[in-house]
């Protein structure tokens, strides 16, 4: 175990350095100039001197690789900096600021995911052909198909037309701090966007596996030694199921950005997409460079532990 640990840890490291580089030079190599966006176009009179004060205040005037170094530096040692844009700002209180909304969105759409997803791929695989195995396959096949701006566009032009005449208003778009969002109900939609991909994934590879696991030597043994049908399902064929269901969970941490941005830009939401892509437009470099490492970070940790559950939902795989 501890040299498996170790050896996944320097591969790791490895991973993070080498996106950090990429981040590093891509960020450079993005046209415009983030003093000029700061100081916009017209609105300020400035001399060159003061842009090269500027310049030299941010580090912006020094060689690349000095830039990178201190940068990295400074990360290892938990200062993220100041955003450019936001003058005085620390980059690591923009960051808390927008996790909470992220992380709450991905948290809750994931365990509304699961708790759906892998009860519907169970009952489709063991009521195979079946007009709820069809209803399945076609709701999956939709929840898949669907593109998030769409089907956030089309709720929120649902909830506006519709739906208040029932339940009431709801808060579709905007934030209250400091939580990010007016109350409980700010979640439904942007959760019901995240979900719905995901739920779907899920039950297809819920069902999928299942099937197969079903049809093995040791669910025939277990079938003949008598045991009820529920107990060999859960005990037997759905444990060994669950493997494929672990991947994916494990692979969907790494497109936690990539959904939470159209979803948190739809609904107009603070969290870490947003934060994302406005730095991004913005060339707020100290934002991005630590956003995409401290990502790097989240996948390469949630493929480790991806790696340690397999051994515990199967105790046949040996982890060395």
């Amino acid at each position: 175990m501890i040299p498996y640990l170790t050896r996944r840890t320097l591969q790791g490291i490895l991973v993070i350095w080498l996106i950090s580089v990429a981040t590093f030079v891509m960020m450079r190599l993005m046209p415009g100039d983030p003093v000029y966006l700061l100081l916009g176009e017209g609105e300020i009179r400035i001399t060159q001197e003061q842009i090269d004060a500027i310049r030299r205040r941010w580090g912006l005037d020094r060689p690349y690789h000095e830039q990178y170094l201190i940068w990295a530096w400074n990360l290892l040692r938990g200062d993220f900096g100041d955003s450019l844009i936001r003058v005085g700002v620390p980059v690591r209180d923009m960051i808390f600021e927008a996790v909470p909304v992220t992380a709450k969105l991905n948290l809750i759409a994931l365990a509304i995911a699961l708790v759906v997803a892998i009860p519907s791929g169970i009952l489709a695989a063991v009521r195979r052909n079946s007009f709820f195995d069809y209803l399945t396959a076609v709701g999956a096949t939709l929840g898949v198909a669907l593109p998030n701006f769409w089907l956030a566009l089309m709720l929120i032009v649902l909830f506006v037309l519709y739906v208040p005449r029932w339940i009431g208003e709801l808060p579709l778009v905007g934030r209250i701090p400091p939580f990010g969002l007016p109350g409980w109900q700010g979640y439904i939609l942007p959760v019901l966007v995240l979900s719905t991909e995901q739920m779907a994934v899920l039950a297809r590879v819920m069902r999928a596996s299942t099937i197969e696991a079903l049809g093995t030597d040791y669910v025939r043994t277990a079938y003949a030694k008598g045991l009820p049908r529920l107990t060999v399902i859960l005990r037997h064929a759905v444990r060994n199921a669950l493997l494929p269901v672990v991947t994916v969970i494990g692979y969907r941490i790494a497109f936690i950005l990539s959904g939470t941005i159209v979803v948190e830009t739809v609904f107009a939401l603070p969290g870490i997409g947003r934060l994302f892509t406005d730095s991004v437009m913005r060339l707020d470099y100290q934002v991005v460079q630590s956003l995409v490492v401290l990502l790097a970070v989240l996948v390469v940790a949630a493929n480790l532990l991806t790696d340690l559950a397999y051994a515990f939902v199967d105790p046949r795989i040996r982890i060395e």
